[in-house]
């Protein structure tokens, strides 16, 4: 009775928070300063066409018809037509939604796979040189902005070496954006303009589960159930992974679902540094041309990714550690 109180109340949670983040989205891209018909409203208008094509998109309408109706929108993930492509909104997230996920995992496997393997071993080899040298390598990843590394790599390997594209994610003339989405993503030429962003991203990210994972490390290994393994004749690197790495993940699964959520919402600065034509790049460019129903489609989408793999990861911790309880 209790998990299922717990699921309840979480998911009530859920659809407040989505309610709020909405709310506050509506107002924000309305309080603004500038006209956002602008880009579609044209000088050589007469006044009754600016009427009409502002009454087509029901910005003439009362703020509250029109908080009203964006809310029945929105339960049916309905976020209305771009002011300036005139597509639906949907049909603009679908297209750029896929590269930002593409680029987001790589970088999250990535630097999940190389941060465990070295927050083990950090843990296991406490106090030694190595260790030292790799929670101060986590710090700085944690540390310094990735739009400021996205930089200096764009510089150096770009601008000076030439060994990496400057923007984009396929070469001109490869008709990389013709071809099927599968075709383009396992391409060499995809593969070469993935690599940068990723890594710099990679090394962002690899920095959160290492120090979780040596935090974990450091816990497990004062168990008693170590001193068990030891006794028992087992080797050091079977007691370190099989036995001590494997209890000491579950703050890394749970934590995961979290780190996935804002990995997909950090999307914006890397994507504009390298010129990524995902959703974070997308909504830079729609809040600058004040198109606010592809920008608040966006907003929707990343913040609604973040929340629900939130809600994933408190039940996930919940399911996965039966010490913990639902009172």
């Amino acid at each position: 009775m209790g998990k299922a109180s717990f699921v309840v109340r979480r998911t009530l949670q859920l659809v407040v928070t989505l309610w709020a983040v909405g709310t506050v989205l509506f107002a924000l891209f309305r309080l603004m300063p500038g006209d956002p018909t602008s880009y579609v409203v044209s000088s050589q208008m007469t006044q009754e066409a600016r009427q009409q094509l502002i009454a087509s998109y029901g910005l003439n309408d009362p703020l509250h018809i029109q908080y009203i109706r964006f809310l029945e929108n929105l339960v049916v993930l309905n976020f209305g037509q771009s002011f300036h492509s005139n597509q639906p909104v949907t049909e603009v997230i679908a297209t750029y939604l896929p590269n930002t996920l593409v680029l987001m995992l790589t970088a999250f496997i990535v630097a999940y796979a190389i941060g465990i393997t070295l927050g083990v071993l950090s843990g296991w080899y406490r106090g030694s040189r190595f260790e030292r040298s790799t929670v101060i390598t986590a710090l700085t990843a944690r540390s310094v902005p990735t739009f400021y590394v996205g930089l200096i790599v764009l510089w150096i390997f770009g601008a000076r070496l030439g060994v990496i594209p400057m923007s984009g994610m396929t070469s001109l003339g490869t008709g990389g954006s013709n071809a099927g989405f599968f075709d383009m993503v396992f391409s060499m030429d995809f593969v070469h303009h993935l690599l940068a962003p990723a890594v710099v991203l990679g090394f962002y990210y690899m920095g959160y589960p290492l120090l979780i994972m040596r935090s974990s490390m450091l816990e497990v290994l004062s168990e008693d159930f170590i001193d068990v393994c030891r006794a028992k004749g087992l080797k050091e690197r079977t007691i370190m992974f099989k036995h001590a790495a494997r209890n000491a993940l579950l703050p890394i699964i749970t934590a995961a679902a979290i780190a996935l959520g804002y990995a997909v919402g950090g999307s914006v600065l890397i994507e504009t540094v390298f010129a990524w034509p995902g959703i974070g790049r997308e909504m830079v460019r729609a809040v600058l041309r004040r198109d606010f129903p592809v920008a608040q489609g966006t907003f929707i989408v990343l913040a609604s990714t973040i929340i629900f793999l939130n809600f994933v990861a408190d039940l996930a911790y919940g399911y996965l550690d039966p010490r913990v309880t639902y009172d």
